[in-house]
């Protein structure tokens, strides 16, 4: 029995030996078939790489220049875009704007590019803006102002392109000009969508001008970039009142659009100067000018007037609608003190006026300035918006003037404006608006709003964050009117609330007064902009500065000394001007 099992188990053992040999065998023939197959598709990808690469290499020999360049631009055209908020919109108008115009493909021409392509989306913008059917009133009244503003946005648009250049001393000069334009535009096509009432037709022109904003944001970040780009290249910094900032400064650093005569009286301290200045024309209610309106002085400026077109006007209220057109360039008015000489108009929203339209004083001519003169809006609270001065004019300048009203007094509509010593009462965001504008040594006051109402004083309306924009109130006295003094315990009373995603105001150096909340700011709708908007505060005083119990959003800053000379007249407005122009200004912190 014993050599009996022996034999089996020798038996089993053989056979899974033989079984073991033939998996083996099997194993190594699978092995041998896929490596056969491997090695016959690397010889397939390589004899396919090398006719590629052949290919390739005659059609370069070919066309050298084209592929290179074409090669080129690509890597540029994603290099430049990788600064923006919308790379594919870039990406692709660039590359349109390139096959157009392969004569002028030079990657130092891209900003240019970008900005000829946001004129020409323009073009569209009209076109479809007048095919929709506006069936009331307030939306054709919306749409005209649209006409408006997209034919002013072209225009700055075309002033952009032509000082659009990559050579580092011009670029230089002109980035404050490119900022400040491409700035405006974008407020000109969103004053276009605000005017239209709520419903489908304003989503329509929303989505009509979502390419044309897009398209604006990109060339003022490209602004941007290739000013950080050429920053390097720089030898001086923009610091000195002698120094030029831009180029439309002449060689004795004030503006080139000043005459010789006002070039010789401006040259003495400006107190000399505005003695020496006189009045082109006089305009008085009782006759004893040549004009009785200051619209009818307006009206009688020469086409071709050169130099500065000064209007002396003398005490009385004014109740005229008055508007100093774009064309109207160089204008002062000056009057007989900002409690004397005063414009006054009652347009407003209740009554079915755009918000847009509602300014008794409209100033939109470049370089223009007024003195000692007064501005109303006496619509009342109770009728909403009601404008007493939209300026939309750059390198704007106001010197002792009063300006009142409730909601929507002052309307910073857009570019550079400079107030000083001026006097500004409302409720309900009374100093509005996306112009770049500083408030120096002037009186917020509140008024008494209605029942139920709350006021706040500032509603800026930067949309985009390359704009350059913002409302900065200097050394400032914010409190109450005297109306609102026996009612302000039981009035709610802020700083300001963001209109716009990215809303940017800075209070620094002021005085408040305790009408404001300990919380300081208010927000307009939800959690709109607490994160993208900017604003702060530096170095105020007066109860209503402590910050102790303020807002903790984001987007609120307390700022030290470095971050707030960011916001003083040499860097942000570019200022120079405003000595030029023989008015009174501080420079720097005070």
């Amino acid at each position: 029995m014993v050599f009996q099992d022996f034999d089996k188990i020798s038996e089993r053992r053989r056979l899974e030996r033989e079984q073991k040999f033939r998996k083996r065998i099997t194993i190594a023939f699978i092995a041998l078939v896929v490596l056969l197959i491997l090695i016959a598709a690397g010889i397939f990808v390589i004899i396919t790489e090398n006719k590629a690469k052949k290919a390739a290499k005659q059609n370069d020999h070919e066309h050298p220049e084209t592929a290179k360049k074409a090669g080129n631009i690509e890597r540029v055209i994603k290099n430049a875009c990788n600064s923006t908020s919308y790379k594919d919109t870039c990406i692709k108008s660039l590359n349109r704007a390139v096959q157009k115009n392969p004569s002028e493909s030079n990657p130092k021409e891209l900003l240019r590019l970008s900005i000829q392509a946001t004129d020409d989306e323009f073009e569209t913008v009209l076109d479809k803006a007048s095919s929709l059917k506006f069936v009331n009133p307030r939306e054709k009244a919306a749409f005209d102002d649209c006409k408006e503003l997209i034919e002013t946005a072209k225009e700055e648009l075309k002033d952009s392109i032509s000082h659009a250049s990559s050579e580092v001393d011009m670029f230089t000069k002109n980035e404050p000009e490119l900022n400040n334009w491409l700035s405006a535009v974008m407020s000109y096509q969103q004053t276009c969508i605000d005017g239209f009432p709520e419903g489908k037709i304003k989503t329509d022109v929303e989505n009509i001008f979502e390419s044309a904003k897009e398209l604006t944001s990109n060339s003022l970040a490209m602004v941007s970039a290739l000013a950080l780009f050429l920053q390097s290249f720089r030898t001086t910094r923009r610091l000195l009142a002698k120094e030029p900032i831009s180029s439309f400064m002449h060689e004795d650093g004030l503006p080139s659009w000043i005459s010789h005569e006002e070039r010789r009286m401006l040259k003495p301290p400006a107190e000399e100067a505005e003695e020496k200045l006189k009045p082109t024309v006089v305009v008085a209610q009782d006759g004893s000018g040549k004009f009785k309106t200051i619209s009818a002085a307006l009206a009688a400026i020469p086409a071709k007037y050169n130099g500065r077109y000064v209007i002396y006007v003398k005490a009385g209220v004014y109740a005229e609608t008055v508007t100093v057109t774009k064309k109207m360039v160089n204008v002062t008015i000056y009057g007989d003190g900002s409690k004397k000489s005063i414009v006054t108009g009652n347009k407003n929203f209740a009554d079915g006026v755009q918000t847009f339209r509602t300014a008794t004083f409209a100033a939109l001519g470049e370089g223009f300035m007024a003195k000692a003169m007064g501005f109303r809006n006496t619509a009342g609270p109770q009728k909403h918006q009601a404008v007493a001065v939209r300026v939309q004019s750059d390198r704007a300048i106001f010197l002792n003037c009063r300006f009142e009203g409730y909601q929507d007094t002052l309307y910073v509509q857009a570019h550079r404006q400079y107030y000083r010593n001026c006097v500004i009462l409302g409720t309900i965001d009374f100093v509005f608006g996306d112009g770049t504008a500083i408030l120096q040594n002037c009186q917020l006051l509140l008024r008494k709003p209605m029942e139920n109402q709350q006021n706040i004083v500032t509603a800026q309306g930067r949309i985009d964050p390359h704009e350059t924009t913002g409302i900065v109130i200097q050394s400032c006295r914010i409190g109450p009117n005297q109306d609102l003094v026996p009612a302000k315990a039981k009035v709610k009373s802020y700083l300001g609330r963001p209109w716009k995603e990215y809303s940017r105001t800075i209070i620094m150096e002021s005085t408040i007064e305790d009408v404001i909340q300990p919380d300081g700011w208010m927000p307009w709708e939800g959690d709109k902009g607490l994160k993208t908007l900017y604003y702060a505060e530096f170095n105020n005083k007066g109860p209503g500065s402590k910050t102790d119990a303020r807002v903790k959003w984001p987007g609120f800053h307390l700022i030290n000394k470095q971050e707030a000379n960011k916001f003083t007249i040499e860097p942000f407005l570019q200022g120079d001007w405003i000595t030029a122009m023989g008015a009174p200004v501080h420079f720097g912190l005070y």
